[in-house]
């Protein structure tokens, strides 16, 4: 069964802990620019598997971790 998160802290947890990808002012900008993008084949993969309105909460997900480290 695969977890998706629903609120930022566990997307957070997913990305800080489970996988141990620390959130860095260039990570963070980089999945931005990535996510925004169409026609990115990795962001066409993940509105297949996971749908636009998980595409939208990641994103915003994203934009919030990006203003903590400003």
């Amino acid at each position: 069964m695969s977890f998706i998160p629903e609120s930022y802290e566990d997307w957070k947890h997913c990305i800080t802990v489970s996988c141990g990808i620390p959130l860095t002012q260039s990570y963070v900008e980089e999945r931005l620019a990535a996510l925004s993008d169409a026609t990115d084949f990795n962001t066409q993969k993940f509105v297949e598997r996971w749908g636009e309105a998980h595409l939208a909460r990641t994103l915003g997900w994203f934009q919030q971790a990006a203003e903590e480290l400003s």
